[in-house]
């Protein structure tokens, strides 16, 4: 097991008009754990799962996808569920997780995990709820030292009560972080006022060795302490759904870390950063193509890219 992500699983129900909901497994930290194993990657993913019917989903998904569920909790506690609506080419979403099985999750101890592991994945709104926030974060901090830590705060508004509160916590995540993924539209809501590239130079000073913003479209931007930004573009393709594009966009960013043989994120040259973006914003851009999170598989990517995407 190479990498590991911590987190939410739950059920997005899409409407696809009138009150008429497409349902599809979900949750960002399992999004990316989805994408990075349909790359080829070793991943595993340490939650808690409800026993309901949603939960039995969830489970096949994991199973389909070959994820190793080694660290993964059962509960009697439902399922957390979230409505999403597209809305100007972003993703709005409503959730459903009050006293829910993931949010719930307190392992007693906290998991040790596998000698193997390169890459640990945390955020999401997996944070905003306890216990599963400490026992997320203590269990992070504990593996921090001999793994590559990638930390995406995944912004979700209608569940944060108390920005000043959300904004304090957040100087700790970015601390535990080598990597620290974000989008516009998070930093939009973050930081409403000030310009992105203050905003990522800002957080480098907080503890990532690398600042990532997501821009859509626009592409990827990367900033690091005392280099110039470094830009790539993202490919163009047919837009059918922008749901789970960044979490494959950090599963496709551990796999490439990993298979370039990343482990001191400091030392990185450009042309593997370039090579790793690239990679990363290929897999995003094939999974907009389609409805729903669903990240492509290592022979569709691979394609991709010898196209010239």
């Amino acid at each position: 097991m190479n990498i590991v992500c911590f987190g939410e699983s739950l059920i997005d129900f899409k409407d696809t008009g009138r009150l008429a909901f497409q349902g599809y497994v979900g949750g960002s930290p399992l999004n990316v754990a989805v994408a990075a194993a349909r790359l080829g990657a070793d991943v595993g993913f340490a939650a808690q799962v409800s026993r309901d019917l949603f939960g039995a989903y969830i489970r096949r998904h994991m199973q389909d996808n070959r994820i190793d569920t080694s660290f993964l909790l059962g509960s009697d506690a439902p399922s957390t569920l979230a409505f999403v609506e597209e809305e100007g080419g972003e993703a709005h979403f409503s959730f459903m997780a009050n006293a829910t099985a993931d949010t719930l999750y307190d392992p007693q101890p906290r998991p040790e995990l596998p000698e193997s592991l390169r890459l640990v994945m945390f955020g999401s709104i997996s944070l905003l709820q306890e216990p599963a926030a400490t026992a997320i974060v203590e269990t992070v901090a504990k593996h921090r030292n001999r793994s590559l830590v990638v930390f995406d705060p995944n912004v979700r508004p209608t569940l944060i009560e108390n920005r000043a509160t959300y904004l304090q916590q957040l100087e700790r995540w970015l601390a535990l972080a080598h990597i620290a993924k974000v989008s516009t539209q998070d930093l939009g809501w973050l930081h409403p006022d000030r310009p992105i590239e203050d905003v990522a130079r800002a957080w480098l000073e907080r503890g990532p060795d690398a600042v990532i913003v997501t821009r859509g479209d626009e592409g990827v931007s990367l900033f690091r302490r005392n280099a110039d930004e470094l830009m790539v573009r993202a490919p163009r393709v047919e837009v059918a759904d922008t749901v789970g594009a960044g979490d494959t966009f950090t599963g496709g960013l551990m796999v490439r870390l990993l298979e370039d043989s990343v482990r001191d994120v400091v030392n990185v040259t450009n042309d593997i950063w370039d090579d790793v973006l690239r990679f990363a914003a290929a897999a995003a851009a094939i999974n907009c193509t389609r409805h729903g999170a669903q990240p492509p598989h290592r022979g569709e990517l691979d394609g991709f890219l010898d196209d010239g995407g």
